[in-house]
């Protein structure tokens, strides 16, 4: 796995596509970086997350559920745990905002694309 440089400034859209499930981070170098939090729910309605490892997709959220009864990013570090040598991506697409997260250590799933969405 190769590791992608960090995006610092992220393009957030509007105020309804939010960027909450960013946080300020540092990489082990010290590098800023923008990251995921780990309770980032992994839901789909009009546009959501998938879970890539590789060239797999690990996760592709089904729309009728509840939003609680979405799993966290949480599940997904857990599971990369596990195969931590394969490019682990969340991967966000809403109509005026997307993202890309890629795993880059324990906990840290680091900003490294951000674009205007599908829309």
């Amino acid at each position: 796995m190769t590791a992608l440089p960090p995006i610092t400034k992220a393009y957030i859209g509007c105020l309804n596509c939010g960027g909450g499930e960013m946080r300020s981070g540092k990489l082990p170098d010290g590098t800023p970086c923008i990251k995921a939090s780990m309770r980032t729910r992994i839901y789909d309605d009009f546009g959501g997350w998938f879970i890539r490892a590789g060239n797999e997709t690990i996760y592709d959220p089904p729309r009728d559920m509840e939003f609680d009864a979405y799993p966290t990013l949480q599940r997904f570090e857990n599971m990369a745990r596990k195969a931590p040598g394969r490019d682990w991506q969340a991967i966000l697409m809403l109509p005026l905002r997307g993202a890309t997260y890629q795993r880059q250590g324990r906990n840290l799933w680091v900003l490294v694309e951000s674009n205007r969405g599908f829309a």
